[in-house]
């Protein structure tokens, strides 16, 4: 593997460890957090992914961008087009007033998170 990949890798976890702790956390719930960690990590692992190829990484946070770019690679990952659908809004809406996410939101996009950490971590060859 890349260093390059090895650093998105790295980012990917920490994103991965924040909202799995945050997660837990219930006196004083984080939830509009832990969404937004559980986007970045599957961001990162995108971006991850497209760095291993040798692909060019955009400064996006768009998932669904992120996805059509990494399908020419991984086209099974097309699958995952409706979850990162709701995955997106994490990244910025919910960051800023007018939009909260709710309890059901973050345990919808931890597990989201985790299903497809599981794939692409396997795709790049880690336990």
């Amino acid at each position: 593997m890349k260093a390059s990949t090895r650093e998105w890798v790295a980012k990917a976890e920490e994103d991965f460890l924040a909202a799995s702790a945050l997660n837990r956390r219930r006196k004083i719930p984080l939830w509009n957090v832990v969404s937004f960690h559980a986007q970045q990590t599957v961001e990162k692992y995108l971006k991850a992914r497209l760095e291993e190829a040798g692909g060019s990484v955009p400064k996006t946070h768009d998932l669904l961008h992120l996805l059509n770019l990494v399908t020419a690679i991984e086209p099974l990952w097309s699958a995952y087009q409706p979850a990162f659908s709701l995955l997106v809004s994490y990244a910025v809406r919910t960051r800023y007033p007018g939009s909260s996410a709710t309890k059901v939101d973050a345990s919808h996009a931890i597990e989201l998170c985790r299903r497809f950490r599981r794939e692409a971590r396997q795709s790049l060859g880690l336990r």
